[in-house]
């Protein structure tokens, strides 16, 4: 497990603005980029190169002029971008301004026989994280209020102290870096360090999934 704390990701906010507004993301171990996309029920659509390039696309596809989208979707089809790729023996799944990875009813589908890390955040701060292994939720809270688990390891020996090592703060005070603690918590529970480099370097293949 590595020693991830929050400050290890306030840059993510600064380089990604739009992800630092809004973001779902969802890793699940040992299985390909292109099944995860599948669990999602995604159409599969085009590969680009780094998450600046994801952002772009999401833009594109939100302003509705995205000419791939419109090719592969029925007129009225109500979907959500997601763009995939594999790191370290994980899945990564990004939804810009997204929550698919965040839902309780989507989750199972998501780690089906694997083990699942998600987080999530919207423009009004609310949030979730999830851990999920063994076909079960060990651990599911709201980053801004750490203080409040559920799942079967919520108050299992060394999780306050986990929490409190990645950055939350425990005590009922609201911490203004909850967000990037949920990176660095991802990042313990994982051991897949996410960085500009890392993520400017990999290929991600867009899919559109439906929404609930």
């Amino acid at each position: 497990m590595t020693a991830a704390h929050a400050t290890d990701y306030t840059w993510f906010e600064q380089r990604y603005p739009v992800l630092g507004e809004a973001y779902c993301l969802t890793q699940v171990q040992g299985i390909a980029a292109d099944e995860l996309l599948r669990r999602f029920d995604a159409l599969p659509g085009r590969e680009v190169t780094g998450l600046d390039a994801v952002v772009e696309a999401w833009e594109t596809f939100d302003d509705g002029e995205d000419e791939e989208a419109e090719a592969l979707l029925d007129d009225g089809d109500d979907r959500l971008l997601v763009a995939v790729t594999a790191l370290d023996g994980w899945a990564l799944a990004v939804e810009p301004y997204g929550y698919l990875g965040s839902l309780h009813e989507l989750v199972p589908r998501l780690a089906d026989g694997s083990g699942l890390v998600s987080h999530f955040r919207n423009v009004n701060a609310v949030d979730s994280f999830h851990w999920w292994e063994h076909g079960g939720s060990r651990l599911h809270f709201e980053p801004l209020f750490a203080d409040q688990r559920h799942g079967s390891d919520a108050e299992a020996p060394g999780i306050p102290e986990l929490l409190t090592a990645c950055g939350f703060d425990l005590g009922g005070e609201r911490n203004r870096l909850h967000t990037e603690a949920a990176f660095a918590l991802a990042e313990r529970l994982t051991d897949v360090r996410l960085d500009e480099e890392r993520l400017e370097a990999a290929t991600f293949r867009l899919g559109y999934a439906p929404q609930p």
